[in-house]
C-alpha cells in the first residue's frame, strides 16, 4: 500500500484497548509509515549523551518529570533531522523555543510564532506515540505538528476489564494467555514449558478501574481539542481483529493508499 500524501497520526485509546497492536499492524500494512515514540526518543538521547539527553538524565536522576518543552524539543529535532518538518532557513532551534520559559508558566504553547510547515510527501508519514496525552500538551504540539488524523480506539470498559482480569503470563518468556479467548492447554500451565503461569501485580480490577477512570478524565478534553480541528475518527470494536480492518479502510480512504 502506498500513500498519496503524508499521514500524521495519533492513536488515542484506553489502557488495554490495543494501541500497540494497532500501531504494529499499521506499520506492517503501510510501509511508508514510521513510528515516532517520545519514550524511545528520551531513551536514545540519554543513551547517546546528547546535550538534551544529559538534561533529561539529570531530571530523571532527581526524580523529576521531564517537562513538555523537552519532549517537544525531542520531537522537533527528530522531525527536522528526517526532513519531515521544514523551518525557515534563518530560524534556529533556539529561536523556535525562545519563549518556552515564559510560556510554560502561562500554560500556553512552548514555541515562538515562527512559522514552519510539515512535509506532505508520502514518505513523511508517521504515528506519533506517547505524546500528547492531555489537551494542554496537544495545544503545545499544534505549534509543531499538523496532525491530520486522530484515531479514537473505543472498546467497552467491560471488555477491557474482562481481557485484563483474565490475563495470565509466563514470566520467563513473556507469553500471554487469557482464560476467555486464548486459554492455555492446561489450566495454569505454560503450553511450551509446563511451567506455572502468574498474574501481573497490577492486573487487579481495582488498579485497572483507577487507570480507566484517569484515562477518561484526560482523554475527553484531548479528543475535544482535536475534534474542533475536524481530525478525530472513532472506531468501535470488542477486539483488535475487529478494529483493524476498519482502521485500514479509513486510512486507505483518507490518504489515498493504493
Amino acid at each position: 500500500m502506498q500513500f498519496a500524501k503524508a499521514a500524521r497520526i495519533i492513536l488515542v485509546g484506553a489502557p488495554g484497548v490495543g494501541k500497540g497492536t494497532q500501531s504494529e499492524r499499521l506499520l506492517n500494512r503501510f510501509p511508508q509509515l514510521s513510528a515516532i515514540s517520545s519514550g524511545d526518543l528520551l531513551r536514545d538521547n540519554v543513551h547517546n549523551k546528547t546535550p538534551l539527553g544529559l538534561q533529561v538524565q539529570k531530571l530523571m536522576s532527581n526524580g523529576s518529570l521531564v517537562p513538555d518543552v523537552m519532549i517537544l524539543r525531542l520531537i522537533f529535532n527528530e522531525l527536522t533531522t528526517r526532513g519531515w518538518l521544514q523551518r525557515p532557513a534563518n530560524a534556529t532551534v533556539q529561536e523556535m523555543f525562545a519563549s518556552s520559559s515564559s510560556s510554560q508558566s502561562e500554560g500556553s504553547a512552548t514555541t515562538s510564532p515562527i512559522e514552519y510547515s510539515s512535509n506532505d510527501t508520502p514518505s513523511a508519514s508517521y504515528i506519533l506515540d506517547g505524546f500528547p496525552r492531555t489537551a494542554s500538551q496537544a495545544t503545545k504540539l499544534d505549534d509543531l505538528v499538523d496532525v491530520n488524523l486522530v484515531v479514537h480506539l473505543n472498546t467497552p470498559k467491560s471488555i477491557i476489564m474482562d481481557r485484563i482480569t483474565n490475563r495470565w503470563v509466563h514470566a520467563p518468556s513473556g507469553r500471554v494467555y487469557n482464560t476467555t479467548f486464548n486459554p492455555p492447554k492446561q489450566s495454569g500451565k505454560d503450553d511450551l514449558t509446563g511451567e506455572p503461569l502468574t498474574r501481573r501485580d497490577d492486573d487487579s480490577p481495582e488498579t485497572w478501574s483507577t487507570r480507566l477512570k484517569k484515562f477518561e478524565e484526560t482523554s475527553m478534553p484531548l479528543l475535544e481539542h482535536y475534534d474542533k480541528q475536524g481530525v478525530v475518527w472513532r472506531v468501535d470494536g470488542n477486539s483488535s481483529n475487529e478494529i483493524s480492518p476498519k482502521l485500514f479502510s479509513e486510512i486507505e480512504s483518507r490518504f489515498g493508499a493504493t
